[in-house]
């Protein structure tokens, strides 16, 4: 089960859950221990186990440990994100409970499809199998989570001239792919690039317009012009 939450001061929050037919402390050890989060977790990490322990990963700033209850519970800051590991005995299995806080809504599909495959990962690791036979198509369930979590929805707001239609889409390409398939800006649309979540760019279109009987064209037209771009761009 995977959902995706708003929380306060424009934060959003990404829950997954996931059976694993391991026991408790072989999966603790899994999500706390160097060696065992190397198999599965996005960087490596270090955690001091304690509360206000420091986490180093293998790239960017250290986090913080805010939360520690072996062998159920561990809750770290990683940048401004925040995660949280629950662990649910299950008979002789256990129910793994991941939370991820943020403030990037439009990176939530990016964020959703990355811990899907880093959580198949962790199931194979601990069955004892190699982490990459896993087969997820990482765009593909990409493409699904955006869908699922509407995404793509275009964003109205009035101006004192008029409206404006915006659609903002993580993409799964870089911008040096991406760049060459975007059209044109013109007739009140315009096309931008920016920074995006993990390996993609992420676009930003507009359309601004004064004609109120033209806002509710721009609104269905501007989300399928945006698909059809980012399916060709995806390849």
């Amino acid at each position: 089960m995977t959902t995706l939450e708003d929380a306060t001061e424009g934060r959003s929050v990404l829950r997954m859950e996931r059976r694993l037919a391991h026991p408790v402390e072989r999966v603790w050890r899994a999500v706390t221990e160097p060696a065992g989060l190397a198999a599965w977790f996005p960087a490596t990490a270090e955690i001091d186990l304690r509360v206000g322990g420091t986490v180093t990963f293998g790239f960017g700033p250290d986090g913080t440990v805010t939360d520690v209850d072996p062998p159920r519970l561990v809750g770290f800051t990683w940048g401004d994100d925040h995660l949280r590991f629950e662990l649910e005995p299950d008979g002789a299995a256990t129910v793994l409970h991941l939370v991820h806080t943020f403030a990037d809504r439009g990176g939530a599909a990016s964020f959703a499809a990355g811990w899907e495959t880093c959580l198949a990962a962790l199931a194979l690791d601990l069955d004892g199998r190699p982490v990459d036979e896993h087969g997820i198509d990482h765009n593909a369930l990409h493409e699904q989570y955006l869908a699922e979590f509407a995404l793509d929805e275009p964003a109205v707001r009035a101006l004192p001239d008029g409206w404006q239609v915006r659609v903002e889409r993580q993409l799964v390409r870089p911008a040096e792919v991406a760049a060459p398939l975007l059209p044109a800006s013109g007739d009140g649309v315009v096309w931008e690039l920016g920074e995006g979540t993990g390996h993609g760019a992420r676009l930003v279109v507009t359309w601004t317009g004064s004609d109120p009987a033209a806002r509710d064209t721009a609104s269905a037209e501007l989300p399928r012009r945006v698909r059809e771009l980012a399916a060709t761009i995806a390849g």
